[in-house]
């Protein structure tokens, strides 16, 4: 009898993220639920540290995707990188304020007086809370707010020392502020609506069967989540260990409900548009880049096509 054909061996794949986050959970789900198997990719998930690392690491050749900003990605293009963004990862901008239950918060002049803790620049929790502050015609110098710049990740610790009464938080951070008694007085995912926050950013030369492959494992995982947000919190709570399991369930909680992770790989203009906005109006980004250009459609369309009907 003729030997029976071998399964090709899966093709390696290497994957640099920003950094850990409860925000890039359709990552995680995808390889914790084999999809990235399926697709014959065996992924390796790396940290970079940073976006400009992550990034480096795409156009250096020793990463083939990266998950970060569309900023950064939009950036580097402007400058002549041969990079684009192939998948939707965030989609709203998942950043939260927090507050001291005496605040009396009714909107943004009420921060006058406050001292806020938020990330070190650039970043976009940072970028986004300035935004809110120029949009509402507050100077912070004359209002007196006092922004305290620390390390992402770090937010929380000036709010519980008594040296801030404000945060600006990305997830699980935000939750573990909530449980220990202070209020969100704002949603960034519910002021923007669809906001490209983070995506899947690629070489345009990268090998295009591998690109639609890894995306298309990506749009199964968020379906996944849509339909399964028990199994989700679950796989959460195992790439966060050292988080209250209340906190990172709750984290996961509120962005489904926000509806902060994507559904769906695909990018609208507008998400793209109004993220680009935030970055062009602090002086980050020059124009809006060209849709076309910077989002790899036909990567995108045909991977949604793989994953099959919903």
């Amino acid at each position: 009898m003729p030997a029976a054909a071998q399964a090709p061996a899966p093709k390696k794949v290497v994957v640099s993220q920003l950094f850990q986050s409860v925000m890039f959970l359709p990552l995680y789900v995808a390889l914790d639920q084999g999809f990235f198997d399926k697709q014959g990719l065996s992924v390796t998930k790396q940290t970079a540290g940073s976006p400009n690392a992550a990034l480096s690491a795409v156009i250096s050749g020793s990463a083939d995707f990266s998950l970060h900003g569309p900023e950064w990605t939009a950036i580097a293009a402007s400058k002549g990188a041969d990079v684009q963004v192939v998948a939707g990862i965030v989609n709203r901008a998942a950043v939260w304020i927090a507050a001291s239950p005496k605040l009396d918060y009714r909107g943004p002049k009420d921060f006058a007086g406050q001292t806020v803790s938020t990330g070190m620049m650039p970043i976009a929790s940072t970028s986004l809370f300035n935004k809110l502050l120029n949009d509402s015609e507050i100077d912070p110098a004359a209002a007196k707010i006092t922004i305290k710049q620390v390390q992402a990740g770090a937010e929380l610790g000036p709010l519980l020392a008594g040296q801030a009464t404000v945060g600006v938080f990305y997830q699980p951070a935000l939750e573990q502020a909530v449980a220990r008694g202070f209020k969100v007085v704002h949603s960034f995912p519910k002021q923007y609506g669809p906001y490209l926050l983070s995506g899947i950013t690629a070489r345009k030369t990268v090998d295009p069967d591998t690109a639609e492959r890894f995306v298309a494992a990506l749009e199964l995982a968020m379906r996944f989540m849509s339909s399964h947000p028990a199994e989700s919190v679950a796989i959460a709570r195992k790439e966060f260990p050292s988080v209250e399991p209340q906190v990172v369930e709750a984290a996961v909680k509120r962005m489904l409900d926000e509806q902060v992770y994507a559904t769906t790989v695909a990018i609208s203009p507008d998400a793209l548009r109004v993220a680009m906005a935030t970055q062009i109006a602090l002086g980050n980004l020059k124009s809006q880049p060209v849709y076309d250009t910077l989002i790899a459609r036909s990567v995108i369309d045909r991977a949604i096509t793989r994953a099959g009907a919903r």
